[in-house]
């Protein structure tokens, strides 16, 4: 599965053609998954651009993609810096009145078993967030609803590629006992081996504005359309392990 990140906790300063509001998000996801993503993360925003879990940015970003793609699962993130108190995030999530199809959980952020408890009482799967150089991995193991998470974003957050490409293999190892199914990624220059490496191993992937600002090239990414043809011509020439 090949998911599209279209913006993250990024601002404009940082990407001048960023999708923020939710017409610019219905117009990302549709390009993105014209050519290839599967599904679909995405991070609501407020009026100054930056990351809220607010029910009524959460209900307008989810529901003008879910309309766009129909048929394409449409998640968001939980992280902290969007709210930093864990009650009150796990609150802000109870309140929802238009439910993603699934959300991200960060494992190293405190209240991460509160915010994931609102997500299972209300139905909404849970993308458990396992960063690399974090306790993230025995915290989400030893979670007693571990099984019952959607899939395990495998985080890297090494930004050299030969770091990182490193870290990978050994975050992989940690979460070998887990029953959920891999999704491995990584950020900015490491983002383009990581994706490989996850061709190459048979595991669900993501790129898209979040992770990269740059094609494979490096020369800079139009769109998060242009992020997801570069990924699909990787996957396809990618010899896979073998079982």
């Amino acid at each position: 599965m090949l998911q599209v990140c279209l913006n993250g906790a990024r601002s404009r300063a940082e990407c001048s053609h960023l999708p923020v509001t939710p017409d610019e998000l219905v117009a990302a996801a549709r390009e993105a998954v014209a050519v290839g993503a599967e599904n679909v993360h995405l991070h609501p925003k407020d009026g100054d651009g930056r990351d809220t879990l607010e029910a009524v940015a959460v209900a307008a970003a989810v529901s003008a993609v879910r309309d766009a793609v129909p048929g394409v699962p449409v998640g968001v993130t939980t992280g902290a810096w969007a709210m930093a108190d864990p009650r009150a995030r796990a609150a802000q999530v109870r309140a929802w009145t238009v439910l993603p199809d699934h959300a991200s959980v960060n494992w190293h952020e405190d209240g991460a078993v509160q915010v994931a408890a609102a997500l299972l009482d209300r139905g909404i799967g849970i993308e458990a967030g396992i960063y690399s150089g974090t306790p993230a991995a025995q915290r989400f193991l030893a979670w007693p609803e571990s099984r019952r998470a959607l899939r395990i974003l495998a985080e890297i957050t090494e930004t050299a590629p030969q770091d990182a490409v490193h870290a990978a293999a050994d975050l992989l190892h940690e979460l070998e006992s887990a029953a959920a199914p891999v999704l491995l990624h990584g950020v900015d220059a490491a983002a383009w081996p990581l994706l490989q490496l996850a061709a190459t191993r048979r595991l669900d992937t993501r790129i898209g504005l979040e992770d990269a600002l740059n094609l494979p090239d490096g020369s800079p990414a139009p769109n998060n359309a242009a992020l997801v043809r570069a990924a699909r011509a990787i996957i396809q020439r990618t010899p896979q392990d073998t079982p």
